[in-house]
């Protein structure tokens, strides 16, 4: 694929749930569109902000089918795609229907933590077996491991399916170290939204955003005006939205960004255990914010 379509602002797709913990369709529907008609540059349903590990096979099934049937190729959908044990990927992936998606981004395998040639030896097979384009998700604070730049690099150089990396570790210089030294054509894209502008002027490619759930419009506008030099218009995009991205995440994500959702009227609050939903003072500051 034209790895250009996955600069900008991806949209970390949340999983609207009714109170009884089923998926609430037609919230999500309205989120797609929404989404869509501001102009983010794709979605990014069934990773963490979807909630994807509590969801059934079946029902991961169900939302990349529906997310698909909605966006019916308006943008490009990235799946939300990884795991801790390499063979039952691989063989999720071998069984797995791709159409209509353009890429999938892998999480580094959690709680086994590998070495970096495990990690190393589990995108290989990843990208091997993938008949679309893997970006690779770096994210320490939730997997227990932390891959080092050395290692994104050279997957980056050695492996051609793998395209890009969401680099969640909120490491400038290692994201830094990356940009430098990566292929002319790999992307290098935030998990971090409130560096994702200082990430763009260091030569990075855009984010995969939470917020962007909550202000699709905002956030594109921000990064697309950065990707374009245009940093004055970017800066006051950045700053105003600065304070309510600090504070979804201070109770958890996905907890914070649905209940900014649920003040906004966009979808309810509710969660899938182990996740609760965040408490009613929170709620309460994110009313007064948006109020502001």
């Amino acid at each position: 694929m034209n790895v250009s379509k996955l600069k900008g602002t991806g949209v970390a797709l949340v999983t609207p749930f009714h109170k009884d913990g089923n998926i609430d369709f037609k919230c999500f529907k309205k989120l797609i569109d929404r989404c869509i008609d501001q102009k983010v540059d794709y979605l990014v349903p069934l990773g963490t902000t979807g909630e994807s590990v509590t969801l059934t096979r079946d029902e991961r099934t169900a939302v990349l089918d529906f997310v698909t049937e909605v966006n019916d190729k308006r943008v490009p959908v990235v799946l939300g795609l990884g795991g801790n044990n390499t063979r039952e990927l691989v063989n999720t992936i071998e069984e797995l229907d791709f159409d209509h998606v353009d890429a999938i981004l892998s999480v580094s395998p959690y709680y086994n933590k590998p070495s970096q040639r495990g990690i190393f030896q589990h995108y290989k097979a990843v990208a091997n077996a993938s008949p679309v384009p893997v970006i690779l998700y770096n994210v320490p604070a939730r997997t227990g491991s932390n891959m080092d730049a050395e290692t994104t690099l050279e997957l980056a150089h050695e492996i051609k399916n793998i395209i890009g990396v969401k680099e969640a570790s909120g490491n400038l210089e290692k994201a830094m170290k990356i940009i430098r030294n990566k292929p002319k054509d790999f992307l290098v894209i935030s998990g971090e939204d409130i560096i994702t502008l200082p990430f763009i002027a260091c030569g990075g490619d855009g984010v995969i955003s939470v917020i962007a759930n909550a202000f699709p419009k905002d956030m594109s506008e921000m990064v697309r005006s950065a990707l374009e030099g245009n940093f004055d218009k970017a800066r006051k995009l950045h700053y105003k939205l600065m304070e309510l991205t600090n504070a979804i995440f201070v109770d958890g994500n996905p907890a914070g960004v649905k209940g900014l959702l649920s003040v906004m009227n966009i979808c309810a609050e509710h969660l899938r255990l182990p996740l609760v939903s965040v408490n009613k003072s929170a709620l309460n500051k994110f009313s007064l914010m948006l109020e502001a």
